[in-house]
């Protein structure tokens, strides 16, 4: 890439445009409905808002907001715990800007700043354990979150605290993973899917090839996304490409980023600190198995969770938000009762609300007018979800790919 505005050409954007009219219209006549193609990363939702992409696309083919966020996805219970743990003497809470003004059941963490914690934003996690060097009388943790994007950043930085000896810092690992994830959208009952937008910067770290299973057990095309308004456009072109061949593949339209194989150095980082936990509660999906890592055995003393007593205590969301079915993609966020209401950036009641990532942040920030369009287009489909396949189990290798 020389420059972003080759990624940016209208000319080019019209002839995409048109071939995936084209190849919708075509698949959505055979359907007898529009062709859902899910993007898993907040990133990509983001970008499509910002560059008017849903506007542009025809009403044959809806793109279906998946639960790529991670700080959408962090249950409020997990929120009390962090909390609890920035309220107790001599600690310092460090974390990410996002991740600060996520609501737990009682307050955030800006929230808990403002009673009196000593919170602070942090860049990376390195800034977290600059900050515990220079404040060896204090416990310094850092709040780490993210899918595997943000897990190599983190485990480098335990590393980099055994290496240097620092022992007053510690960290409440909250990172997720995206395999499991994904297969729990796709054996969700309420939604039918006819393929994904892959993860971009998610892929840049595990690579390809742990999306393997999504074609040969559910049989349905993934492209792995950039995240420019061309990238995605193309990104849906070849999904559709793909529908319309009755194949179900794994592409890299992102190759100019993601290696087929992943990062090796990041990949060998994470397995040498994290090991997968049996559970993870996601906020809207539930409990899904080997979904969240945490600290091995070997880096136990680094772990927030052994050093501090907490809640630990599963906190359901507030009855009149709807972050879980915006999550899975089941209802659209200006579809939720309380968005642009009583949910709003200022006031959020769903961390969906929070995150820049966030779609319904997203929606927030760059939909206006056009969700009145979207309204209107929505009132003249006839959205019926249907079930998706019989679950088939899949191969224990995604297990270990995952991280």
């Amino acid at each position: 890439m020389k420059y972003v505005d080759e990624f940016r050409d209208p000319e080019m954007a019209k002839v995409l445009l048109k071939e995936i009219s084209k190849i919708s219209d075509s698949l959505a006549k055979d359907l007898k409905r529009p062709v859902y193609i899910m993007e898993v990363c907040g990133g990509h939702t983001h970008s499509i808002f910002r560059y008017g992409i849903e506007n542009m696309l025809p009403d044959s083919l809806e793109l279906i907001h998946g639960p790529g966020c991670p700080v959408c996805v962090l249950p409020m219970g997990r929120v009390d715990d962090c909390v609890a743990i920035a309220e107790q003497e001599n600690v310092i809470m460090t974390t990410f800007g996002d991740a600060m003004r996520v609501p737990g059941s009682k307050r955030s963490l800006l929230q808990a700043k403002a009673l009196g914690a000593d919170v602070r934003m942090v860049y990376s996690p390195l800034d977290a354990l600059t900050i515990a060097k220079k404040n060896p009388d204090k416990e310094v943790v850092f709040f780490g979150l993210g899918f595997e994007t943000t897990m190599p950043s983190t485990a480098l930085t335990v590393l980099k605290a055994e290496a240097d000896g620092i022992k007053n810092f510690s960290l409440f690992c909250n990172h997720i993973t995206i395999i499991p994830t994904i297969k729990a959208v796709l054996d969700s009952p309420d939604l039918q899917l006819d393929g994904f937008l892959g993860p971009g910067h998610v892929s840049m770290v595990i690579g390809n090839q742990p999306y393997n299973f999504i074609a040969e057990h559910y049989q349905r095309p993934v492209v792995v996304a950039g995240f420019e308004p061309l990238d995605i456009l193309q990104s849906l072109w070849m999904v559709l490409k793909q529908l319309s061949l009755g194949e179900a593949k794994i592409e890299n339209q992102y190759n100019r980023v993601v290696p087929e194989r992943g990062n090796k150095m990041a990949l060998t980082a994470i397995s040498r600190v994290f090991e997968l936990r049996q559970f993870f509660e996601w906020r809207g999906l539930g409990s899904i198995d080997n979904s969240g890592v945490q600290l091995n055995a070997q880096y136990a003393g680094y772990d927030a969770e052994k050093k501090f007593v907490t809640p630990s205590v599963v906190i359901a969301d507030p009855k009149s938000c709807q972050c879980g079915e915006v999550l899975k993609g089941a209802i659209k966020p200006w579809q939720c009762k309380v968005y642009g209401k009583a949910c709003t950036p200022e006031t959020p009641l769903g961390a969906l609300m929070v995150s820049s990532e966030g779609a319904c942040a997203a929606y927030f920030q760059y939909g206006g007018a056009r969700i009145e369009n979207m309204q209107a287009k929505q009132s003249q489909q006839s959205h019926q979800p249907q079930q998706t396949p019989p679950i088939i189990p899949i191969h224990p290798v995604i297990e270990e790919t995952s991280l």
